[in-house]
């Protein structure tokens, strides 16, 4: 991710003061994954800043370095990568979750995907270099990598799952029972190519799922 692509904009909440560093968000959702030392608190409280996204923006762009991770304070991202005129949502992330292109991140080679704000977002980053010191300084802190590691391998092992092994209704009815809260927030053409479905399946499924529902009542 590049620090260019990121607004830091006037307005957003600074929790770094002149007279004492109030705990981020960064180390709040740390904390609540493994504990850490008082000392590694203190290093992400530094370290750790706000950002603010208008909806439509970009965090990151395909070709653009990814040298940022990101936490999710409020708003939602979406991920995609354009094939010709086409855009193929390959993520939807909201609250409490990270967002990086990954494999940029962690190479530090030019990134693949786009990750667009669809709504007005607030972020807390942290940068590679602030991560890898955590990593080398803090043991715990490498407890913390391995165990988001395995949520998000988890993650994606489900995604590849609900790509490639189930029909289309299947697929919806899996994306409501475990993404509910993005059904009124996120426009369906972008759901559509999340489940890897055209705009116009997912309407005629949702029609038929309504009906059934009316039916049944």
């Amino acid at each position: 991710m590049t620090s260019s692509t990121v607004n830091k904009k006037p307005g957003v909440e600074q929790w770094l003061s002149k007279t004492a560093i109030p705990e981020s968000p960064f180390t709040l959702f740390v904390k609540n994954i493994y504990p850490v030392s008082k000392e590694a608190q203190e290093y992400l409280n530094q370290k750790s800043y706000p950002s603010q996204l208008d909806k439509g923006e970009f965090l990151v762009t395909a070709g653009s370095m990814c040298s940022q991770l990101y936490l999710i304070r409020k708003g939602i991202l979406r991920s995609y990568v354009k094939e010709g005129a086409r855009e193929i949502t390959t993520w939807i992330s909201s609250e409490q979750e990270l967002v990086t292109c990954i494999t940029s991140f962690g190479l530090q080679q030019p990134a693949r995907e786009n990750i667009q704000a669809l709504e007005d977002c607030e972020l807390s980053g942290l940068s590679f270099e602030d991560l890898q010191y955590l990593y080398d300084h803090f043991p715990e802190a490498n407890i913390v990598g391995r165990k988001i590691l395995e949520k998000y391998y988890r993650d994606a092992e489900e995604r590849a799952f609900i790509a490639r092994l189930m029909e289309a209704t299947s697929k919806y009815k899996h994306f409501i029972a475990t993404k509910s809260d993005l059904l009124n927030r996120v426009p369906l053409k972008f759901i559509a190519s999340y489940l890897g479905m055209t705009l116009e399946t997912l309407s005629r499924i949702r029609s038929k799922l309504s009906r059934n529902i009316n039916e049944f009542n």
